[in-house]
């Protein structure tokens, strides 16, 4: 039996709050990774199968593979059609913020959030969550929104509303936050929920196939290349660097999610436990930062400390505005204190 994480009067509270409500609103951070859209899409087909009227609304596209996933082709895209979303966000008696902890992770979408009346309801793993909703539940120790979801779905009694799509959305993102459950997953409960979701028969080979293992020809010769001719290791600080410009993504006609799970790549060197990719956005100028590590070091805290970002120990990210070159030369001062 997997160990309860919420509190009784917490839980009380939202079931109180989903009987009421008849129209929902779902909404998880920008860039939406596996775990946003796995969170995101599982609640839609839970509380679709409850009977509600749900939206899942984006701040920006999610990554192209993702799309496979159940009613992937429903969700509402916040910088493609503004007055939709914001229309919804104010029609909605309830709207679930998944796994984001701020604000500025939705971009945009941070606005319309705040102008609805909706009972909101925020669900992360991510620390210090700040307040903006008016429950929150926030378990950091989690391996993923995902995992969380599926604990929040039995603790409600919710169970009985788990369906093929419901168990699909759940694997996804529980599989994709962990590396194919290579790391942020050492605590035994999440294999209680692997096992029980693999009772509604989900093909967990393509799913990871699609999410994780499936790449155009471009993206795979941009891999090669970073790993190739853009890495570089500092032995004595166990520490790799990849540093790519936009005129090298556009190049090889980058794509968004091309380069999605390079950082973790150089973590393969034995002695190399801290990870970091430099990505100049060729949409926005500035520089993205993607970060990983092993064991006791934190990301976490250098991409909040220098990048104006965050994220957990042994995964973080961050953006600096600037370019490539000024972005390295602060990260070559955080270096020398490594």
């Amino acid at each position: 039996m997997a160990t309860p994480i919420f509190k009784n009067n917490d839980i009380e509270l939202l079931r109180s709050q989903v009987q009421r409500a008849d129209r929902v609103v779902v909404t998880c951070h920008k860039a939406p990774d596996g775990d946003a859209v796995g969170s995101s899409l599982a609640l839609f087909a839970l509380m679709r199968a409850m009977g509600k009227s749900v939206d899942v609304i984006t701040p920006d596209m999610p990554l192209k593979q993702l799309m496979f996933a159940p009613n992937a082709n429903l969700i509402t895209v916040n910088s493609l059609n503004e007055k939709l979303a914001y229309s919804l966000l104010q029609k909605a008696d309830m709207v679930f913020c998944l796994d984001f902890n701020a604000l500025h992770r939705i971009d945009r979408l941070a606005d319309a959030i705040t102008d609805s009346k909706a009972f909101k309801v925020l669900l992360d793993h991510h620390i210090e969550p700040e307040n903006f909703c008016d429950l929150t539940l926030s378990f950091p120790d989690g391996s993923s929104t995902c995992e969380l979801l599926y604990h929040l779905i039995y603790a409600l009694g919710y169970d009985k509303f788990i369906n093929r799509e419901v168990a699909q959305c759940l694997y996804m993102g529980m599989m994709t936050d962990t590396g194919n459950f290579t790391f942020g997953s050492d605590y035994p409960d999440i294999y209680i929920a692997i096992a029980d979701l693999l009772r509604f028969d989900i093909d967990k080979e393509r799913i990871y196939n699609l999410a994780l293992n499936t790449y155009s020809a471009d993206s795979l010769r941009l891999r090669g290349y970073a790993l190739n001719e853009k890495m570089q290791i500092f032995p004595e600080k166990g520490v790799a660097c990849i540093l790519i410009s936009k005129d090298e993504l556009e190049r090889f006609h980058y794509k968004k999610g091309d380069l999605e799970g390079l950082v973790n790549k150089p973590l393969c060197i034995p002695e190399i436990s801290m990870s970091f990719l430099f990505r100049e956005d060729p949409f926005s100028g500035n520089v993205k930062i993607s970060a990983r590590s092993q064991g006791e070091r934190s990301v976490e805290a250098i991409c909040r400390d220098h990048f104006g970002g965050g994220g957990h120990l042994n995964a973080a990210g961050g953006e600096f505005n600037g370019s490539i070159g000024e972005a390295w030369e602060r990260f070559a001062k955080v270096l020398t204190d490594l």
